[in-house]
């Protein structure tokens, strides 16, 4: 048992918080909020994956917004790679967003 014990819940809320400094170029909420990351992965050896989707399949920025989230990440100090895997199982939807982005829309 190593002396240094990886904190997952304080890292993934580190996580979360940059990930939520990124936001979708065409809505005026963080990525987060909207419900484009469907999960965050660390193991033991700080290597992080996301599963993330986008609005659409033919979204302008599928080249450029998941290689800004793996940036981001990267830039954490704990954290020693990042990986973003996209899906469209299931397909995003207004569904997913959350309470806050949808006041932030005029939704609610």
């Amino acid at each position: 048992m190593s002396t240094t014990q990886i904190d997952v819940n304080a890292l993934g809320e580190k996580i979360v918080r940059v990930i939520k400094t990124i936001f979708d170029p065409e809505i005026p909420v963080d990525i987060y909020e909207l419900g484009l990351i469907y999960d965050v992965f660390v193991n033991e050896d700080y290597e992080v994956k996301i599963l993330m989707t986008l609005t659409t399949p033919n979204c302008p920025v599928a080249e450029t917004l998941p290689m800004e989230v793996e940036e981001k990440v990267r830039s954490i100090d704990e954290v020693k790679n990042a990986e973003v895997e996209i899906t469209f199982d299931p397909p995003w939807s207004q569904d997913l967003m959350s309470e806050e982005a949808k006041l932030e829309l005029g939704m609610l």
